[in-house]
């Protein structure tokens, strides 16, 4: 969104329509909105501003909830923002240390900054876009110790700040995300910043690139994985180097640890399969997970684990085999239609087979359903076809 853009989504006339409008749930609803509002005479420009972010207030309202309808978005900065529940956690975090303000440095359209404002901090946010930044400004609107402004945040002066917020963008045409320079602002400046911080990366981030000393958080949220946040010695917690924290309809659930987890060892496949969640598996606690549940790994290279009796665990989904076979089409596909399975969900690790079009193969039909898991036990490929027991609990 540029400038001019920004300029008239914040005048006063854009906002009364905006409300007026509501959020718009689909192209057709946005079709006949942009219709009526120019056969009442309104400018093109108005309507196509106005009518973009209806569409984007309604998007948002799965990460904000009702919030999103009181929210101004870009596209852009809707899909990097911070799930309003995560971003809930993101401030206690700073409460919880006793903090009383935050410098959140690369805004965005102040996701974080809002959830900081909210839960009693000062907020210093600003983001390098201008226009990103005065809808931040718009977001922040009601809290008095908040403000969003463009800036740099190298060139930030964080006097009188208690705790700093980074949420680094990935560089245009950056493609190896090992290397700190590859983010703006770089991870080495937000590493090296000598005063508590917490730094938002992706999931999927180089390990390696992870400073000693500091707590790394990686965070699902209804069984998505949506981020890894770092926290600084000041507001990492004693003793916890990595903790994988699951979200599950508006209950948090977490495991931690002092260092990755020893894998637990493997052996047969039982009567239950397990499903460890994303976070799980990249804070390197399967091995803790597996312990605590009484289960084992079903190879000591794959993700899943194994128990002889039903599991209830938020940090996973459990299934129950009902048949073990061979990694072979056509067995599989004899042995689902002899089952009259037509609702046949897919899932593979460790094993290099593109599930769409392994179900084309496999042509489901009938009116039962299943899971088909395709992996690999104790070495060698196979087709599990289990039944999804335990969807994980809030």
């Amino acid at each position: 969104m540029d400038a001019g853009q920004v300029d008239t989504l914040l005048s006063a006339a854009a906002l009364a329509l905006l409300d007026e409008l509501g959020p718009l749930a689909s192209t057709d609803e946005a079709a006949g909105a942009v219709a009526r509002l120019r056969k009442a005479g309104l400018p093109a420009e108005l309507v196509a501003v106005v009518v973009s972010q209806a569409r984007l207030r309604h998007r948002g309202i799965a990460k904000f909830g009702d919030s999103a309808l009181d929210m101004l978005f870009t596209e852009h900065g809707l899909q990097q923002a911070t799930r309003g529940d995560v971003a809930e956690l993101h401030a206690a975090r700073f409460r919880a240390a006793g903090f009383t303000s935050v410098a959140d440095l690369g805004c965005g359209i102040g996701a974080d900054a809002l959830a900081f404002a909210r839960a009693g901090l000062a907020v210093r946010a600003l983001d390098r876009d201008e226009p990103t930044a005065r809808l931040a400004g718009y977001n922040l609107r009601r809290f008095p110790t908040a403000t969003a402004s463009a800036g740099v945040a190298e060139e930030t002066d964080l006097a009188g700040v208690d705790g700093v917020w980074l949420d680094p963008a990935r560089r245009d045409g950056a493609r190896r995300l090992a290397d700190p320079d590859d983010w703006s602002p770089s991870l080495d400046f937000a590493f090296g910043l000598g005063r508590p911080t917490g730094v938002k990366l992706g999931p999927g981030i180089d390990r390696d690139l992870i400073p000693a000393g500091w707590e790394a958080q990686w965070v699902s949220a209804d069984g998505e994985t949506v981020e890894l946040v770092v926290w600084s010695p000041g507001l990492a917690r004693d003793g916890v180097a990595r903790a994988a924290l699951v979200l599950r309809g508006g209950t948090v659930h977490e495991l931690t640890a002092s260092a990755d987890s020893p894998d637990a060892a493997p052996g047969p496949l039982r009567e239950h399969l397990i499903e460890p969640d994303g976070a799980v598996i990249r804070a390197r606690l399967i091995g803790d997970l597996a312990r605590s549940l009484g289960a084992h790994m079903v190879d000591p290279t794959i993700a899943y684990l194994t128990a002889d009796g039903p599991v209830s665990t938020p940090f996973g989904a459990t299934f129950r085999v009902r048949e073990v076979l061979p990694l072979d089409v056509k067995a599989i596909r004899r042995t689902i239609h002899d089952r009259g399975i037509g609702v046949l969900e897919i899932k593979k690790r460790g094993v290099d087979i593109d599930p769409s079009e392994f179900r084309k193969r496999l042509a489901p039909k009938g009116p039962e359903s299943a899971t088909l898991i395709l992996t690999r036990v104790d070495g060698t490929r196979r087709a599990i076809l289990a039944e999804r027991l335990v969807t994980p609990t809030a």
